[in-house]
């Protein structure tokens, strides 16, 4: 069992569950030391922590940072923030800024399509408003009909040459590492098996990184096959960065349940240790970040 998750969602961004409700149902699968991670946004942490601090387990501070890389989105990890740092802070809220209006150019480009209404129609699934983007549009599309799962409507209507996708001007992958970095964190690329690019450009995007400052890699996580696990694993071996675990929890039918992934390669340096985290028979809590 899986005692360490590092990459999951609340409704304060894309999930569908509360902050307390994602902590609780972690820990009733046997998670220990868990990060909340929720798009571009820290809100939920308060909440987890303190969820955290009665059930007795290890709380990361985490967020997951959207990025523009070339004609590429990515998403940088961060563990271990300090959810009050400033730079932090102003780096989430400009991201965070450009999303409604991208949502309402979602929109138009589906209403092309034939489907009117939809981010009326999506606004509900979004918990909080300012955090509107893909997912919610994809629950609503899914529950009218328009497509048979959330992985079938991202490739009918959300990606790349399709009637909703809108593309946004993130942060680059420098100011990622660098506002994790001035809160105290450890930046991680997220889930790259997911990418489509080639091995040519996967290792050239790990190259930048790393030169950059970032820390570690995801190596096994929700949607990787342990054949990828096999390859992340040996590039994180290869760049000297921490391989990280989580399973991108955002509600059951998305990507797998909290605490499931392949198992990490015995020669990895996981970065629960970097993070200070030792966990005993009955953990005490610790929040990891500051707070």
């Amino acid at each position: 069992m899986n005692i360490y998750d590092f990459h999951c969602h609340s409704n304060v961004s894309d999930g569908l569950l509360t902050p307390a409700a994602v902590v609780e149902r972690a820990f009733e699968r046997g998670i220990r030391a868990l990060a909340l991670t929720d798009h571009d946004e820290v809100g939920g942490l308060t909440e987890a922590q303190e969820t955290a601090a009665r059930l007795g387990m290890v709380l990361v501070n985490g967020v997951e940072i959207s990025v523009n890389w070339g004609k590429h989105t990515l998403h940088i990890v961060g563990l271990g923030v300090d959810p009050k740092n400033n730079v932090l802070q102003e780096g989430l809220a400009r991201i965070r800024s450009g999303r409604t209006e991208r949502a309402k150019m979602m929109a138009a480009g589906l209403a092309k399509a034939g489907i009117q209404g939809a981010f009326e129609g999506a606004l509900p699934y979004a918990d909080n408003p300012e955090m509107i983007g893909r997912a919610h549009f994809a629950r609503f599309l899914v529950e009218n009909g328009h497509a048979r799962n959330l992985q079938a409507v991202f490739k009918k209507f959300l990606v790349p040459g399709k009637p909703g996708y809108v593309p946004h001007l993130w942060a680059t992958l420098q100011e990622s590492i660098d506002w994790i970095h001035a809160a105290g964190g450890l930046a991680v690329i997220a889930h790259p098996g997911r990418y489509e690019m080639g091995k040519k450009q996967m290792l050239e995007l790990v190259e930048i990184f790393t030169r950059f400052g970032g820390d570690g890699v995801e190596v096994a996580t929700g949607n990787h096959t342990p054949d990828l696990v096999a390859r992340f694993a040996r590039i994180a071996d290869d760049f000297g960065l921490w391989a990280s675990v989580g399973s991108d929890f955002h509600g059951t039918g998305h990507y797998g349940d909290l605490g499931t992934y392949p198992p990490l390669p015995s020669y990895c340096k996981p970065i629960w240790e970097k993070l200070g985290i030792s966990l005993p028979e009955s953990p005490a809590c610790d929040a990891i970040g500051n707070s």
